[in-house]
This record gives structure tokens, C-alpha cells and sequence, in this order.
């Protein structure tokens, strides 16, 4: 007998919405460089965007039966985060189950693994980042675990972490640091806003960023 616990503690909403008016990018830089995965996960459309808890889970290659058991149980708003051996060449997710996700409610789901009807998943909708698109089948065999830490797309995700996405890429967010990743993302974005507010008004590269001593620094001589 296989005991799988679908218990973990959810962040407040309210964090993760303000969370989600920042890119990846931001949340990224932000939070020190830290909790990017890899960047050969994409969206299926790059208008596709999710921010929400993650729901993970354990697949074997070529294998979904535990990505629908996950669908089944996550709730509302919760993101699928599929370690699935970063396996390619398999098309573990389409149209069909994304209908059940968007039925219920459910936020996104990112995978480092296949996923295929890629043209239908851009017509409903549904966000999903992929590793892999592969029109190959999968089987229903293997049982794994659910809602325990998993590594995918190089980065450590605990059940609970906010997950963020969007054309750039994915980036997670351990849930205790959830208020400060936000509160950095603002401080970010606040100073992004005056520097482009400086260039607009007329002010150089140069300038701004004081590149003269830096390249002075490292013995370089521009010849204007």
C-alpha cells in the first residue's frame, strides 16, 4: 500500500496576487538572482502568464497517471508543478486535461516535461509551461508522490512555494520569503520607473549608470 498525503499549507491569496502584478524577471532580480528555472521552460503561448501556490508532483517518464491524480486533487488557484524527469520526448498533457484544470479553477501548470494540442491550449487559454512540446503518448503505470519537494527546471519547489510565470520564464518563491520577494519586486520596479523616466528626459547610459569609471576601472580608453 502507497500512503500519498495531499496536505500543505497555501499562502494568503491577497501575497499572491500582489506577487503577480510583477514579471518573472523582476521577481528574479528582485529576490537576489535566485529561483529562476531553466530556461527551456516556456509557455505554449507567450501571452500565457500564472502566479499561485504549487501543487507538485512526481511522474515517471512517459507517464501521467499521478498529473491526473494531482488535477484531481489541487484546489483552486493551485499551479501543477510536474517533475517528470525532463524527459522530452513525451506528450504528457493536452487539451483534454487542461478542460479539467480550467474546470476547476485551477491556476497553470508547468512541467519538465512534454505537452501537446498546443493550438487548442492557446484557444482556451489555460497557462502551461513545458519544457517540450511531443505529440507521443504516455501510459498510466507508475505511482509517485504528491505534494512533496520536487527539483524541476534546476530549482527546488516545495509544495505551497509560489510558482510565477510569464513569456520570460518561471520563477519561484519559497513561501516564507513571499512578503519581502514583494516588497523588493516593488523596489525594483519604483527604480526601473526612474531610470527610465531619466532617459526619457534626456540622460545618457553613460550617465546613469556610471560607466566612466567603471571602464576607466578596467583600463579601458574610448577613442571618441
Amino acid at each position: 500500500m502507497t500512503n500519498i498525503s495531499t496536505k500543505f499549507e497555501r499562502p494568503d491569496p491577497g501575497l499572491v496576487e500582489q506577487l503577480s502584478a510583477f514579471s518573472a524577471a523582476t521577481i528574479h532580480e528582485a529576490q537576489g538572482r535566485l529561483g529562476a528555472l531553466d530556461s527551456t521552460i516556456k509557455p505554449v503561448d507567450h501571452r500565457m502568464r500564472l502566479c499561485g501556490p504549487a501543487f507538485t508532483v512526481v511522474c515517471a517518464p512517459r507517464d501521467n497517471l499521478m498529473l491526473q491524480t494531482a488535477i484531481h486533487y489541487a484546489l483552486p488557484g493551485d499551479v501543477i508543478v510536474v517533475s517528470g524527469g525532463a524527459y522530452a520526448e513525451a506528450g504528457s498533457f493536452g487539451d483534454v486535461l487542461a478542460n479539467a484544470c480550467q474546470s476547476k479553477g485551477l491556476g497553470g501548470l508547468i512541467t519538465d516535461t512534454g505537452v501537446r494540442d498546443t493550438q487548442e491550449l492557446r484557444a482556451l487559454g489555460f497557462p502551461v509551461f513545458s519544457h517540450s512540446v511531443c505529440i507521443k503518448g504516455t501510459v498510466k503505470e507508475t505511482v509517485g508522490p504528491l505534494c512533496e519537494p520536487v527539483t524541476v527546471g534546476g530549482q527546488l519547489i516545495r509544495p505551497g512555494d509560489v510558482v510565477s510565470a510569464d513569456a520570460d520564464g518561471v520563477v519561484v518563491v519559497r513561501c516564507e520569503d513571499l512578503e519581502e520577494a514583494i516588497a523588493a519586486s516593488r523596489r525594483r520596479t519604483d527604480a526601473e520607473a526612474g531610470f527610465i523616466a531619466a532617459y526619457r528626459s534626456g540622460r545618457t547610459v553613460a550617465e546613469i549608470c556610471g560607466l566612466a569609471p567603471l571602464l576607466a576601472a578596467k583600463g579601458v580608453v574610448v577613442d571618441e
